[in-house]
């Protein structure tokens, strides 16, 4: 399956480094605040899975009618169709990093990007929030959106304690997770989330540094040479007075 989508939509050129960070949060946790100010301050892509199907649901395409039959008798869309999706939207973006909104969803998720797009994410941001919270500001935020009543937000909360959270543990055991404090005020949680992107910037500039260092094998030698006799240029000699 993985071939066959890659041979499908395409791959990115060989060699290129693409950073990808996946944002996870609970209903009204604020991910899609968060994801805006991210793309404004650090020059992301913002992709969001769900976005994703909703625009394929509207095509006239036989893939996008079975989404839309899918998604109206309730049905969850198959990974790597979603996958699909999210690669095809990351290949036609033309940029090489990508802000990956709500996405791994479940366990099925995560193996099936794993096995179709293959690229390690560089971490996963978690925005934690205590349920109350979420639920508060879900009932007060007036978007005209039909789950935003009670019932229906603890609901989500329980499929996403049931099926998001492992996804949450199995990135915290491999190190890759990035908590804030999802209870916060927007800015105060940018200011957690700015901190931890600044960092990531800083390690891809050394990484920088030390690759284009290894590319130019003369001025290691050069560095090399000039560390077995120190560092700094030999005296000049005095001239006599």
């Amino acid at each position: 399956m993985a071939d066959v989508i890659k041979n499908e939509v395409g791959s990115f050129p060989p060699g290129k480094k693409i950073t990808v960070v996946f944002v996870i949060g609970g209903p009204g946790s604020g991910k899609g605040t968060q994801c805006s100010k991210i793309v404004k301050h650090f020059g992301f892509t913002h992709l969001s899975a769900g976005d994703l199907l909703r625009e394929e649901a509207k095509s006239d395409t036989e893939q996008g009618m079975m989404i839309k039959n899918m998604m109206h008798e309730g049905k969850l869309v198959p990974s790597e169709l979603i996958v699909k999706l999210l690669f095809k939207a990351m290949l036609q973006s033309g940029n090489d990093k990508f802000l990956v909104d709500g996405f791994p969803r479940n366990e099925e998720n995560r193996q099936a990007y794993d096995s179709i797009i293959s690229i390690e994410p560089e971490f996963v941001l978690f925005i934690d929030c205590p349920k109350e919270e979420m639920e508060r500001r879900i009932l007060n935020r007036n978007q005209g959106r039909d789950d935003d009543n009670i019932d229906t937000a603890r609901r989500r909360f329980e499929v996403f304690q049931e099926s998001t959270m492992p996804v949450v543990q199995y990135y915290e055991k491999r190190g890759k997770l990035r908590r804030v404090d999802g209870a916060k005020s927007a800015d105060e949680v940018f200011e957690d989330v700015k901190a931890i992107f600044v960092q990531l910037n800083t390690q891809a500039n050394q990484g920088g540094n030390v690759s284009r260092a290894r590319s130019n094998p003369f001025k290691r030698f050069l560095e090399l040479f000039c560390g077995c006799f120190g560092t700094q240029e030999a005296p000049r000699q005095q001239t006599d007075k």
